[in-house]
């Protein structure tokens, strides 16, 4: 990765917190090198159709084993952009080759009368929880994506715009193979969850986190949400109370009972694993 593009990148978009979209410059010779880099781009127009095609496409020409492969050798070396893909693929496997098909989202209400609605598709939807897909995507941003990808390792993982952006670019990776250390903090990571109390929250194992994971707080957010994403934190039951307003989607329901799946962790981290 070119640091200087990624600083241009990361900048473009954050100083102590986000910067406001009017503040936000996108052009300029700092963009140009980035996107001479491939870390910026231009605004993309594309159909939900079309992005669908291009993501069955994607899953069929991508090894399970190269998605899970980027997500261990991203933890020592904390490149969040190789850790998104295995959502990303994961989710993008329960898709299908389908048309769009609206369903009403939401409704505006004026004087309290239903006066507009908002549509998504409802395949994509009825696919799993959390995916989001809209008919069309007109001059959409693709930075704000890379953003949230190099500097948390992605944030819209069920929106089929981003699944389609993640898993084009990680097939330009060259992803090495894991180290002895990606290794021992993928173990910690699975004994860490394993020593779970049973009423724990995903809040309280993002802190437990801290001990095994060199991570800021929203980096430990987001590897909990891809687990939960890839089923390796399963939830036991989806009739549990949760705790106030949330950010949390894939793993609001976890609890420290249901532990980690080992059927997942078989299929995604078996050659990882230490007996």
């Amino acid at each position: 990765m070119d640091k200087k593009a990624n600083k241009i990148l990361l900048s473009t978009f954050w100083k102590n917190g986000w910067i406001d979209r009017k503040d936000r410059v996108l052009t300029g010779l700092d963009v140009e090198y980035a996107k001479s880099k491939g870390l910026m781009f231009d605004p993309i127009s594309i159909s939900h159709d079309d992005c669908v095609a291009s993501i069955v496409r994607l899953v069929n020409e991508t090894p399970v084993e190269a998605v899970a492969k980027g997500f261990v050798s991203s933890l020592s070396r904390r490149r969040l952009d190789w850790r998104s893909a295995l959502s990303s693929y994961v989710i993008a496997r329960s898709i299908p080759g389908h048309h769009y098909t609206p369903v009403v989202s939401g409704t505006h209400y004026v004087d309290g009368k239903p006066a507009a609605h908002s549509y998504f598709c409802g395949i994509c939807e009825g696919c799993r929880y959390g995916v989001i897909g809209h008919e069309f995507y007109k001059e959409s941003d693709l930075n704000v994506l890379n953003f949230e990808r190099m500097k948390w390792g992605g944030v819209r993982h069920g929106d089929i715009l981003y699944i389609l952006f993640d898993m084009r670019e990680f097939k330009r990776c060259e992803i090495p193979e894991p180290t002895a250390d990606d290794v021992d903090c993928l173990n910690g990571i699975l004994s860490v969850i394993e020593s779970s109390q049973p009423d724990d929250y995903p809040g309280a194992l993002e802190k437990r986190l801290a001990s095994v994971v060199k991570s800021s707080k929203a980096e430990r957010q987001v590897i909990i949400e891809i687990l939960a994403s890839i089923g390796v934190l399963k939830p036991g039951s989806y009739d549990r109370p949760v705790k106030g307003r949330n950010d949390w989607v894939f793993a609001e329901y976890w609890r420290g009972e249901d532990g980690y799946c080992r059927q997942a962790v078989e299929e995604y981290f078996g050659p990882y694993l230490l007996l």
